[in-house]
């Protein structure tokens, strides 16, 4: 009899306790809870973290995060206003404001990703077609200090010349604003869509890649050409500089040399000048030296050539 009592006792508190634990749930400090009765909502979301009460078997809890969530979109090929194809990466970052409108719409967090994806690559689209590449790629038309001009490419290839008009913030602002028009009945909140990458289609890149190259070689060619130029000029300058000194060289150096032989003719002018039958002498012997010597000359006794050897007198030479 106690132990059918003890059992008895055991088997209502085993009860009530069943009852208590499906009574109740806990909130996290980053979840919120719906709860619904019979596949309906019934009251409205707990965001407050803690214990909570329900009715027990009848009523069921669904969780959903509260804190900040990522979305991360697959790459996909856009063509831009200038009909340039593009491959546009995007992410977003978002929230569910409402759990019981998330609930309704979507049920599962896996549907809600859906459902954004359904939502944010439509407006990405559409935005990315409204305007120019160059939108997406810059926030304004600041002079870029790597490249020479502003001139971006376009889809064959050409040099085309820009001014931003929007600007990638500008246009991720607009992606934001039309995909959460449209987010707000599944109780999403958008908070920010940024664009992750951006790259050409490979046809483009390859364009792209190939005018780089020939704008690098056309670059090295010209700055060959520049320095051969360089070059040509230092070579024609020494050149020139080398036959000035030359010439003033020769010119200085004929100048010293007329001065030497003008000083020397003043030299022997003063010199014979003082005895010029001493000069006469002297030259008539030289002239003797280098004409009578080995050399048959007739000449008549009475010739001027030979008055000084016609004076000549041994004895008298010998009697000095």
């Amino acid at each position: 009899m106690q132990n059918n009592k003890l059992l008895f006792f055991i088997a209502i508190i085993a009860f009530f306790g069943i009852i208590f634990f499906n009574s109740v749930y806990v909130v996290d400090e980053t979840q919120q809870a719906v709860i619904t009765q019979f596949q309906k909502v019934t009251g409205g979301p707990h965001k407050s973290a803690g214990l909570h009460f329900k009715l027990p078997f009848i009523q069921q809890v669904h969780y959903f995060p509260k804190n900040i969530l990522d979305w991360d979109g697959d790459p996909g090929q856009i063509p831009t206003l200038d009909k340039t194809y593009i491959w546009v990466d995007t992410f977003a970052r978002w929230q569910i404001a409402d759990p019981i409108a998330f609930f309704l719409t979507a049920t599962t967090m896996r549907n809600g990703l859906q459902r954004m994806d359904e939502v944010i690559n439509p407006a990405v689209r559409d935005v990315i077609t409204s305007y120019k590449l160059i939108e997406s790629v810059r926030n304004s038309s600041r002079k870029m200090a790597t490249f020479k001009t502003d001139e971006f490419a376009g889809d064959n290839g050409e040099v085309v010349q820009y001014e931003v008009e929007a600007g990638r913030e500008k246009l991720t602002k607009l992606m934001l604003a039309e995909a959460q028009s449209k987010l707000d009945r599944f109780g999403i909140k958008l908070i920010d869509i940024k664009i992750k990458r951006i790259n050409y289609v490979k046809q483009v890149r390859d364009a792209v890649y190939g005018r780089m190259i020939a704008e690098r070689k056309q670059m090295a060619e010209k700055i060959r050409s520049m320095g051969q130029g360089e070059a040509r000029k230092i070579e024609g300058d020494k050149d020139r500089d080398l036959k000035v000194i030359q010439s003033e060289a020769y010119k200085k150096a004929e100048e010293i040399k007329g001065k030497a032989d003008a000083e020397a003719v003043r030299i022997y002018a003063e010199a014979y000048s003082a005895d010029p039958e001493f000069y006469s002498f002297t030259k008539s012997l030289e002239i003797y030296s280098s004409c009578l010597p080995g050399s048959d000359i007739v000449l008549s006794t009475d010739a001027e050539f030979l008055k000084y050897l016609k004076d000549f007198s041994p004895k008298t030479e010998k009697a000095k």
